[in-house]
């Protein structure tokens, strides 16, 4: 069997809600990534035979296919055909498996695997709200209603039942989230970001800018500041400091087998030797990146020492926090360079998003091996396991 390589890794900065990238049609900021992996790659466009596209929210203009827009809104010509893939918040880290399946399987040899995500243009729970609040029903059917008896499925709720189950404190979630904002201010400093991202036009009060520093990172954060934060709920222990921010943004990588590698005449970046995905409880829902973990290094004959650098989304601080404590993991191989609770969580986007940031972080640190899984709605988590080639 072929093997799969990451020969092109971007992605935009983050952008708030209603911020600096609210002006951007998903489809077009979407474009914009495929067109930068196709520069530097240097891949002729005919050469692409698929684009595989996470999205959450695909309603309103993430509707229709928002893959195949992203397509048309490129440089990729009409003949390359686009599919959006819908497994939550992992949903554009599936896309990087499908692709890898893709060429691994030698019915094709290049694809495009990526992410997008507006949540200031299509808010957070859309397609289930809006049909709800005009009749046309709800996602929960009659059997889930039996098998799963009074549950309202909720993240918030999943959040905190991994805190309490895991034992953590307001004063570690705040901890982490903390050195989230602490990691992602010194990597933007440092410009450890400055390779994996793409700089977007965007309309100001002063005229046009380039788009290129995360825009939910607080650099004027502190400890104090993010302990005054009031609750989300009564008795709880979460907070939105220690959640994941709402984030416009799209990333996005390309994956070829060899034949591909021979035809762009390119180092690789990295090459993909494990990928799994496992459900799990679906009401905790957020619990699911530590055993799927730890199937995937059992199957790898891995262990976490292994691991050079991990990136767990900071769906919620207590996912990443409980993660470390499970398994062990030295928090100095974990989010090195922030995460989702200072960089923002874009959804669909984020899959991709994570990939490239891990590629740039293991070059950086000349580490080898890298780890990436993340929380699903619905209780599922994607491992994708990369050794760096760089």
């Amino acid at each position: 069997m072929a093997e799969a390589y990451i020969v092109a890794a971007v992605r935009t900065a983050g952008g708030r809600r209603d911020g600096r990238l609210k002006e951007w049609h998903p489809a077009d900021l979407a474009g914009q990534v495929i067109n930068e992996l196709l520069a530097r790659s240097g891949a002729d466009p005919e050469m692409v035979e698929d684009v595989i596209m996470g999205c959450v929210g695909q309603a309103g203009e993430q509707a229709a296919n928002i893959g195949r827009n992203a397509v048309l809104s490129s440089r990729l010509p009409e003949s390359v055909p686009a599919t959006s893939v819908d497994r939550q918040c992992g949903s554009s880290q599936q896309s990087i498996h499908f692709a890898a399946q893709a060429v691994m399987s030698g019915v094709m040899d290049c694809v495009i695997a990526a992410g997008v995500e507006s949540m200031s243009r299509v808010p957070i729970g859309l397609a289930i709200s809006l049909p709800f609040k005009n009749d046309y029903g709800f996602y929960v059917s009659e059997e889930m209603q039996k098998r799963y008896p009074n549950v309202q499925f909720s993240q918030f709720a999943g959040a905190e039942m991994m805190a309490k189950k895991y034992k953590l404190s307001r004063e570690d979630l705040d901890a982490y989230a903390y050195r989230s904002h602490e990691r992602a201010i010194a990597a933007t400093q440092a410009g450890a970001f400055e390779e994996e991202i793409l700089p977007i036009e965007v309309e100001t009060e002063d005229g046009k800018e380039m788009h290129k520093v995360d825009e939910g990172i607080r650099f004027d954060v502190s400890l104090e500041g993010i302990a005054g934060v009031k609750l989300l709920a009564e008795n709880g222990m979460v907070t939105a400091a220690s959640s994941s921010q709402i984030c416009d943004g799209a990333s996005g990588v390309m994956v070829v087998n060899e034949d591909g590698l021979k035809k762009l005449n390119v180092k690789p970046l990295a090459k993909i030797i494990h990928m799994s995905v496992m459900g799990h409880d679906p009401v905790i829902m957020l619990e699911a990146p530590i055993p799927a973990v730890k199937r995937a290094l059992e199957k790898t004959g891995m262990s976490v020492d292994d691991i050079d650098v991990f990136e767990v989304n900071e769906a919620f601080a207590s996912v990443p926090v409980a993660f470390a404590k499970d398994l062990g993991v030295d928090e100095e191989r974990l989010n090195v360079h922030g995460g989702a609770i200072a960089l923002g969580h874009p959804l669909g986007g984020s899959g991709t998003k994570l990939m490239t940031t891990l590629v740039n972080a293991l070059k950086t640190r000349g580490g080898k091996y890298g780890l990436q899984t993340m929380c699903e709605g619905g209780g599922m988590a994607n491992v994708t396991i990369i050794e760096s080639l760089q």
